[in-house]
Protein backbone atom coordinates (compact mmCIF):
# COMPACT_ATOMS: atom_id res chain seq x y z
CA UNK A 1 0.00 0.00 0.00
CA UNK A 2 1.21 3.60 -0.54
CA UNK A 3 2.60 5.31 2.11
CA UNK A 4 1.80 9.01 2.87
CA UNK A 5 3.95 11.99 2.54
CA UNK A 6 6.80 12.72 5.23
CA UNK A 7 5.24 15.17 7.49
CA UNK A 8 8.49 15.10 10.31
CA UNK A 9 8.63 18.65 11.66
CA UNK A 10 12.40 18.46 12.25
CA UNK A 11 12.84 18.83 8.19
CA UNK A 12 12.62 22.44 7.36
CA UNK A 13 12.19 23.88 3.61
CA UNK A 14 14.45 26.60 3.25
CA UNK A 15 13.91 29.46 0.38
CA UNK A 16 16.17 29.14 -2.45
CA UNK A 17 18.52 32.32 -3.15
CA UNK A 18 17.53 34.89 -6.10
CA UNK A 19 18.71 33.99 -9.06
CA UNK A 20 20.04 37.03 -11.43
CA UNK A 21 18.26 38.42 -13.93
CA UNK A 22 20.69 38.02 -16.30
CA UNK A 23 21.47 34.63 -15.88
CA UNK A 24 17.92 33.57 -15.44
CA UNK A 25 16.33 31.95 -18.63
CA UNK A 26 12.59 30.57 -19.06
CA UNK A 27 11.84 27.15 -18.24
CA UNK A 28 9.52 25.13 -20.99
CA UNK A 29 6.23 24.09 -19.30
CA UNK A 30 6.77 19.88 -20.77
CA UNK A 31 10.21 19.41 -18.68
CA UNK A 32 7.82 20.18 -15.50
CA UNK A 33 4.45 18.41 -16.35
CA UNK A 34 5.58 15.32 -18.16
CA UNK A 35 7.37 14.00 -14.40
CA UNK A 36 4.74 14.68 -12.51
CA UNK A 37 2.22 12.64 -15.05
CA UNK A 38 4.56 9.83 -15.44
CA UNK A 39 4.54 9.69 -11.35
CA UNK A 40 0.98 9.45 -11.22
CA UNK A 41 0.59 6.69 -13.78
CA UNK A 42 3.63 4.89 -11.58
CA UNK A 43 1.21 5.32 -8.40
CA UNK A 44 -2.10 4.18 -10.05
CA UNK A 45 -0.87 1.33 -11.67
CA UNK A 46 1.05 0.41 -8.26
CA UNK A 47 -2.37 0.79 -6.23
CA UNK A 48 -4.03 -1.38 -8.92
CA UNK A 49 -1.54 -4.20 -8.42
CA UNK A 50 -1.88 -4.56 -4.52
CA UNK A 51 -5.48 -4.46 -4.38
CA UNK A 52 -6.33 -6.96 -6.50
CA UNK A 53 -7.40 -10.40 -5.12
CA UNK A 54 -4.73 -12.89 -6.01
CA UNK A 55 -6.20 -15.88 -8.04
CA UNK A 56 -7.51 -18.90 -5.76
CA UNK A 57 -5.27 -21.47 -5.03
CA UNK A 58 -7.21 -25.01 -4.64
CA UNK A 59 -6.60 -27.25 -0.76
CA UNK A 60 -4.53 -29.93 -0.90
CA UNK A 61 -5.74 -33.10 -1.70
CA UNK A 62 -5.49 -36.17 0.65
CA UNK A 63 -3.99 -39.19 -1.36
CA UNK A 64 -4.95 -42.73 -0.30
CA UNK A 65 -2.53 -45.15 0.37
CA UNK A 66 -1.26 -47.83 -1.59
CA UNK A 67 -2.87 -51.23 -0.99
CA UNK A 68 -0.93 -53.24 1.38
CA UNK A 69 1.20 -55.82 -0.17
CA UNK A 70 3.08 -57.97 2.59
CA UNK A 71 6.68 -58.78 2.15
CA UNK A 72 7.25 -62.47 1.38
CA UNK A 73 7.97 -64.03 4.63
CA UNK A 74 6.64 -61.40 6.67
CA UNK A 75 4.27 -61.36 9.29
CA UNK A 76 3.05 -57.46 8.57
CA UNK A 77 -0.76 -57.57 8.69
CA UNK A 78 -2.89 -55.09 6.35
CA UNK A 79 -3.86 -51.80 7.94
CA UNK A 80 -7.97 -51.13 8.95
CA UNK A 81 -9.29 -49.83 5.95
CA UNK A 82 -11.48 -47.43 8.82
CA UNK A 83 -8.45 -46.47 10.86
CA UNK A 84 -7.45 -42.99 11.50
CA UNK A 85 -4.77 -42.06 8.97
CA UNK A 86 -2.94 -38.83 8.62
CA UNK A 87 -3.61 -38.17 4.69
CA UNK A 88 -0.42 -37.08 3.00
CA UNK A 89 -1.16 -33.99 1.06
CA UNK A 90 0.57 -32.34 -1.67
CA UNK A 91 -0.73 -29.49 -4.01
CA UNK A 92 -1.92 -30.43 -7.50
CA UNK A 93 -0.19 -29.17 -10.74
CA UNK A 94 -2.89 -29.03 -12.60
CA UNK A 95 -6.30 -26.58 -11.93
CA UNK A 96 -8.98 -28.06 -10.24
CA UNK A 97 -11.81 -28.92 -12.95
CA UNK A 98 -14.51 -26.53 -13.65
CA UNK A 99 -17.55 -28.52 -12.31
CA UNK A 100 -15.77 -28.73 -9.16
CA UNK A 101 -15.63 -25.60 -6.56
CA UNK A 102 -13.01 -25.45 -4.56
CA UNK A 103 -14.63 -24.74 -1.62
CA UNK A 104 -16.32 -27.61 -1.33
CA UNK A 105 -13.14 -30.11 -1.41
CA UNK A 106 -11.54 -31.17 2.08
CA UNK A 107 -9.46 -34.20 2.34
CA UNK A 108 -12.61 -35.84 4.37
CA UNK A 109 -14.88 -35.82 2.12
CA UNK A 110 -12.95 -36.45 -1.14
CA UNK A 111 -13.23 -39.83 -2.52
CA UNK A 112 -12.09 -41.12 -6.02
CA UNK A 113 -15.79 -40.69 -7.50
CA UNK A 114 -15.64 -36.73 -6.63
CA UNK A 115 -12.52 -36.38 -8.67
CA UNK A 116 -13.38 -38.93 -11.58
CA UNK A 117 -17.41 -38.78 -11.68
CA UNK A 118 -16.84 -40.71 -14.66
CA UNK A 119 -14.90 -43.57 -13.06
CA UNK A 120 -16.50 -44.60 -9.38
CA UNK A 121 -15.00 -46.38 -7.14
CA UNK A 122 -16.07 -50.01 -7.35
CA UNK A 123 -18.59 -51.28 -4.26
CA UNK A 124 -17.43 -54.21 -2.46
CA UNK A 125 -18.94 -57.02 -4.24
CA UNK A 126 -21.75 -58.81 -2.42
CA UNK A 127 -21.07 -62.41 -1.18
CA UNK A 128 -22.57 -65.80 -2.63
CA UNK A 129 -24.23 -67.64 0.09
CA UNK A 130 -25.20 -70.99 -0.63
CA UNK A 131 -28.25 -72.85 1.03
CA UNK A 132 -27.12 -76.57 1.79
CA UNK A 133 -27.75 -79.66 3.98
CA UNK A 134 -24.99 -81.33 6.65
CA UNK A 135 -24.04 -83.99 4.30
CA UNK A 136 -23.85 -81.27 1.39
CA UNK A 137 -22.09 -78.82 3.20
CA UNK A 138 -19.51 -82.51 3.89
CA UNK A 139 -19.27 -83.38 0.66
CA UNK A 140 -18.22 -80.08 -0.52
CA UNK A 141 -14.69 -80.00 -2.53
CA UNK A 142 -13.95 -76.52 -3.35
CA UNK A 143 -13.13 -75.91 -7.11
CA UNK A 144 -9.78 -74.34 -8.34
CA UNK A 145 -10.29 -70.64 -8.22
CA UNK A 146 -13.21 -71.05 -5.88
CA UNK A 147 -13.47 -68.31 -3.12
CA UNK A 148 -12.09 -69.85 0.07
CA UNK A 149 -13.85 -69.56 2.42
CA UNK A 150 -17.48 -71.21 0.63
CA UNK A 151 -20.36 -69.67 2.86
CA UNK A 152 -22.95 -72.01 3.16
CA UNK A 153 -26.59 -71.35 4.46
CA UNK A 154 -27.73 -74.22 6.78
CA UNK A 155 -30.99 -75.78 5.17
CA UNK A 156 -32.57 -77.39 8.09
CA UNK A 157 -32.03 -73.65 10.05
CA UNK A 158 -31.50 -70.50 7.41
CA UNK A 159 -30.11 -68.50 10.64
CA UNK A 160 -26.93 -70.36 10.90
CA UNK A 161 -23.96 -69.83 8.57
CA UNK A 162 -21.42 -71.52 7.86
CA UNK A 163 -17.86 -71.10 6.42
CA UNK A 164 -16.06 -73.87 4.88
CA UNK A 165 -12.26 -73.16 4.79
CA UNK A 166 -9.68 -74.61 2.48
CA UNK A 167 -7.01 -72.63 4.72
CA UNK A 168 -6.77 -72.85 8.81
CA UNK A 169 -4.89 -70.00 8.62
CA UNK A 170 -7.29 -67.20 7.11
CA UNK A 171 -9.61 -69.27 9.28
CA UNK A 172 -7.36 -68.47 12.37
CA UNK A 173 -6.75 -64.60 10.98
CA UNK A 174 -10.62 -64.20 10.82
CA UNK A 175 -11.93 -65.77 14.01
CA UNK A 176 -9.01 -66.63 16.82
CA UNK A 177 -9.20 -63.04 18.33
CA UNK A 178 -13.27 -63.37 18.17
CA UNK A 179 -12.21 -66.82 20.60
CA UNK A 180 -10.01 -65.06 22.71
CA UNK A 181 -12.61 -62.63 23.74
CA UNK A 182 -15.60 -65.19 23.67
CA UNK A 183 -14.23 -67.96 25.66
CA UNK A 184 -10.38 -68.57 26.14
CA UNK A 185 -8.94 -69.26 29.26
CA UNK A 186 -7.16 -66.61 30.84
CA UNK A 187 -8.14 -63.50 28.56
CA UNK A 188 -9.71 -60.38 28.81
CA UNK A 189 -13.17 -60.63 27.77
CA UNK A 190 -14.31 -57.24 28.07
CA UNK A 191 -11.46 -55.99 25.17
CA UNK A 192 -9.75 -57.30 22.18
CA UNK A 193 -6.42 -58.38 22.10
CA UNK A 194 -3.60 -56.73 20.02
CA UNK A 195 -2.15 -59.01 17.13
CA UNK A 196 1.13 -58.76 19.66
CA UNK A 197 -0.85 -60.00 22.37
CA UNK A 198 -3.01 -62.48 20.09
CA UNK A 199 -0.09 -64.06 19.15
CA UNK A 200 1.57 -64.45 22.83
CA UNK A 201 -1.76 -65.96 23.80
CA UNK A 202 -1.79 -68.80 21.05
CA UNK A 203 1.77 -69.58 20.89
CA UNK A 204 1.62 -69.40 25.16
CA UNK A 205 -1.27 -72.44 24.81
CA UNK A 206 1.24 -74.34 22.30
CA UNK A 207 -0.44 -73.80 19.43
CA UNK A 208 -0.52 -71.89 16.48
CA UNK A 209 -2.84 -69.72 14.16
CA UNK A 210 -3.92 -72.50 12.52
CA UNK A 211 -4.61 -75.01 15.29
CA UNK A 212 -6.18 -72.36 18.22
CA UNK A 213 -9.18 -73.39 17.04
CA UNK A 214 -10.26 -76.72 14.32
CA UNK A 215 -13.79 -75.39 14.55
CA UNK A 216 -15.44 -72.12 15.39
CA UNK A 217 -18.93 -70.96 16.65
CA UNK A 218 -20.89 -67.74 17.71
CA UNK A 219 -23.59 -66.33 18.17
CA UNK A 220 -24.75 -62.88 16.74
CA UNK A 221 -24.39 -61.07 19.90
CA UNK A 222 -20.80 -62.16 20.72
CA UNK A 223 -19.69 -60.47 17.24
CA UNK A 224 -21.47 -57.52 17.28
CA UNK A 225 -19.75 -56.85 20.41
CA UNK A 226 -16.52 -58.07 18.95
CA UNK A 227 -17.00 -55.45 16.48
CA UNK A 228 -18.36 -52.73 18.61
CA UNK A 229 -15.31 -53.67 21.13
CA UNK A 230 -13.03 -53.25 18.46
CA UNK A 231 -14.59 -50.18 17.15
CA UNK A 232 -14.40 -48.41 20.99
CA UNK A 233 -10.63 -49.52 21.00
CA UNK A 234 -9.91 -48.31 18.02
CA UNK A 235 -8.08 -51.93 17.42
CA UNK A 236 -6.62 -52.11 13.88
CA UNK A 237 -8.26 -55.88 12.42
CA UNK A 238 -6.81 -58.14 9.98
CA UNK A 239 -8.72 -57.96 6.69
CA UNK A 240 -10.40 -61.46 7.24
CA UNK A 241 -11.96 -59.97 10.21
CA UNK A 242 -13.09 -56.95 8.34
CA UNK A 243 -14.52 -59.11 5.82
CA UNK A 244 -16.28 -60.89 8.36
CA UNK A 245 -17.70 -57.77 9.29
CA UNK A 246 -18.79 -57.16 5.58
CA UNK A 247 -20.54 -60.78 5.39
CA UNK A 248 -22.67 -60.31 8.71
CA UNK A 249 -23.89 -56.91 7.55
CA UNK A 250 -25.07 -58.34 3.85
CA UNK A 251 -27.00 -61.07 5.80
CA UNK A 252 -28.68 -58.04 8.21
CA UNK A 253 -26.89 -58.95 11.83
CA UNK A 254 -26.73 -55.32 12.53
CA UNK A 255 -30.68 -54.96 12.59
CA UNK A 256 -32.03 -55.05 16.44
CA UNK A 257 -32.65 -58.53 17.40
CA UNK A 258 -31.34 -60.39 14.74
CA UNK A 259 -31.24 -64.17 16.36
CA UNK A 260 -28.28 -65.42 13.98
CA UNK A 261 -24.76 -68.04 14.36
CA UNK A 262 -21.75 -68.27 12.27
CA UNK A 263 -19.99 -71.72 12.13
CA UNK A 264 -16.15 -72.44 10.77
CA UNK A 265 -14.84 -75.85 9.69
CA UNK A 266 -11.78 -76.64 7.64
CA UNK A 267 -11.69 -78.75 4.42
CA UNK A 268 -10.04 -82.08 4.44
CA UNK A 269 -6.29 -82.04 3.93
CA UNK A 270 -6.17 -78.39 5.60
CA UNK A 271 -3.61 -80.29 7.90
CA UNK A 272 -2.70 -83.83 8.46
CA UNK A 273 -4.93 -84.28 11.73
CA UNK A 274 -8.10 -82.74 9.06
CA UNK A 275 -9.48 -86.20 7.43
CA UNK A 276 -13.03 -86.88 6.67
CA UNK A 277 -14.16 -88.28 9.72
CA UNK A 278 -12.52 -85.40 11.70
CA UNK A 279 -14.15 -83.21 9.10
CA UNK A 280 -17.73 -84.65 9.97
CA UNK A 281 -16.98 -84.75 13.93
CA UNK A 282 -16.31 -81.35 13.69
CA UNK A 283 -19.46 -80.38 11.11
CA UNK A 284 -21.66 -81.84 13.33
CA UNK A 285 -20.42 -80.41 17.06
CA UNK A 286 -20.51 -77.29 16.03
CA UNK A 287 -24.30 -77.64 13.89
CA UNK A 288 -25.28 -78.07 17.97
CA UNK A 289 -23.73 -75.15 18.88
CA UNK A 290 -25.87 -73.06 15.54
CA UNK A 291 -29.23 -74.45 17.48
CA UNK A 292 -27.91 -73.45 20.79
CA UNK A 293 -27.20 -69.64 19.21
CA UNK A 294 -30.48 -69.44 17.12
CA UNK A 295 -33.38 -71.65 18.91
CA UNK A 296 -34.04 -70.34 22.43
CA UNK A 297 -36.11 -73.54 23.39
CA UNK A 298 -32.96 -75.65 22.73
CA UNK A 299 -30.99 -72.97 24.79
CA UNK A 300 -32.98 -73.41 27.60
CA UNK A 301 -33.26 -77.00 27.41
CA UNK A 302 -29.46 -77.47 26.99
CA UNK A 303 -29.59 -75.44 30.72
CA UNK A 304 -31.99 -77.56 32.09
CA UNK A 305 -29.87 -80.62 31.20
CA UNK A 306 -26.27 -78.84 32.47
CA UNK A 307 -28.15 -77.78 35.88
CA UNK A 308 -30.44 -80.40 36.74
CA UNK A 309 -29.91 -83.62 34.75
CA UNK A 310 -26.20 -83.75 35.51
CA UNK A 311 -24.73 -84.67 38.95
CA UNK A 312 -22.29 -81.51 40.37
CA UNK A 313 -19.75 -83.90 40.24
CA UNK A 314 -20.20 -84.96 36.65
CA UNK A 315 -20.42 -80.86 36.06
CA UNK A 316 -17.45 -80.59 37.81
CA UNK A 317 -15.55 -83.07 35.58
CA UNK A 318 -16.61 -81.78 32.63
CA UNK A 319 -15.35 -77.99 33.74
CA UNK A 320 -12.13 -79.70 34.63
CA UNK A 321 -11.70 -81.51 31.09
CA UNK A 322 -13.10 -78.01 29.19
CA UNK A 323 -10.69 -75.54 31.31
CA UNK A 324 -7.97 -78.28 30.06
CA UNK A 325 -9.21 -77.81 26.04
CA UNK A 326 -8.61 -74.14 26.99
CA UNK A 327 -11.85 -73.03 27.69
CA UNK A 328 -12.63 -70.34 30.75
CA UNK A 329 -14.71 -72.43 32.98
CA UNK A 330 -15.70 -69.60 34.95
CA UNK A 331 -18.54 -68.92 31.69
CA UNK A 332 -21.52 -71.01 32.37
CA UNK A 333 -23.19 -70.46 29.16
CA UNK A 334 -19.92 -71.47 28.03
CA UNK A 335 -19.70 -74.46 29.86
CA UNK A 336 -23.52 -75.39 29.17
CA UNK A 337 -23.29 -74.82 25.57
CA UNK A 338 -20.02 -77.12 25.39
CA UNK A 339 -21.34 -79.85 27.34
CA UNK A 340 -24.52 -80.58 24.93
CA UNK A 341 -22.05 -80.38 21.86
CA UNK A 342 -19.51 -83.00 23.52
CA UNK A 343 -21.65 -85.30 25.24
CA UNK A 344 -24.54 -85.26 23.01
CA UNK A 345 -22.80 -84.83 19.40
CA UNK A 346 -19.06 -85.83 19.66
CA UNK A 347 -18.22 -89.24 18.39
CA UNK A 348 -15.28 -89.34 17.02
CA UNK A 349 -12.61 -90.14 19.60
CA UNK A 350 -9.99 -87.84 18.65
CA UNK A 351 -12.34 -85.78 20.04
CA UNK A 352 -14.05 -87.11 22.78
CA UNK A 353 -14.55 -89.63 24.65
CA UNK A 354 -16.75 -90.60 28.06
CA UNK A 355 -13.61 -91.89 29.94
CA UNK A 356 -11.81 -87.66 29.17
CA UNK A 357 -14.90 -86.40 31.67
CA UNK A 358 -14.54 -89.79 33.84
CA UNK A 359 -17.88 -91.37 32.92
CA UNK A 360 -18.53 -94.97 31.90
CA UNK A 361 -19.93 -95.64 28.32
CA UNK A 362 -23.03 -96.79 30.32
CA UNK A 363 -23.91 -93.63 31.46
CA UNK A 364 -23.38 -91.56 28.66
CA UNK A 365 -25.76 -93.53 26.85
CA UNK A 366 -28.38 -93.46 29.94
CA UNK A 367 -27.63 -89.85 29.14
CA UNK A 368 -28.06 -89.82 25.49
CA UNK A 369 -31.31 -92.28 25.94
CA UNK A 370 -32.94 -89.41 28.08
CA UNK A 371 -31.76 -86.05 26.26
CA UNK A 372 -32.99 -87.25 23.31
CA UNK A 373 -36.81 -88.23 24.50
CA UNK A 374 -36.88 -84.85 26.79
CA UNK A 375 -35.22 -82.41 24.05
CA UNK A 376 -37.58 -79.70 21.31
CA UNK A 377 -38.40 -81.39 18.27
CA UNK A 378 -36.93 -80.28 15.18
CA UNK A 379 -33.99 -81.34 12.38
CA UNK A 380 -31.17 -81.76 15.46
CA UNK A 381 -33.46 -84.03 17.62
CA UNK A 382 -33.67 -85.74 14.25
CA UNK A 383 -30.13 -86.23 13.61
CA UNK A 384 -29.41 -87.33 16.93
CA UNK A 385 -32.42 -90.31 17.05
CA UNK A 386 -30.41 -91.33 13.88
CA UNK A 387 -27.51 -91.05 15.63
CA UNK A 388 -28.24 -93.04 18.23
CA UNK A 389 -30.42 -95.71 16.11
CA UNK A 390 -27.54 -96.41 13.75
CA UNK A 391 -24.98 -96.93 16.59
CA UNK A 392 -28.00 -99.58 17.89
CA UNK A 393 -28.10 -100.75 14.61
CA UNK A 394 -24.06 -101.47 14.31
CA UNK A 395 -23.93 -102.90 18.38
CA UNK A 396 -27.00 -105.63 17.16
CA UNK A 397 -24.70 -106.53 13.49
CA UNK A 398 -21.83 -107.58 15.73
CA UNK A 399 -21.35 -110.92 15.67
Amino acid sequence: MPQPFDNDSTIRLTKPPAVSPVRSQRIPVWTIVAPIVLVMAAAAGGWFLWHSPAPPVPPPIAMQPAPFAPRPGSTETPPRPDAAVPPVTVTPQAPVPASVSPATISPATLSPATLSPAEPAPAPAAFSIETATEQQILAHVPANGAPDPMIFRFKANPRILLLDFASLLDQGRMLNRVAALSEKSGLPHDRLLSDSELDTAIRAGGDTAETFYYGHDYGAPELLRFFALGDRDSIRLMSQEDTLRRLIRQDGWFDPNVRAALLSIPQVGADAHVTRSARATILHHELSHGEYFTNPDYAAFAHRFWTRTLTPAERDRIRIHLHSLGYDSSLEEVMENEAQAYLMFTDGAEFFTPEAVRMTKARLAELRKGFLGAMPAGWLRDSLSQTLNGAKTTATARP
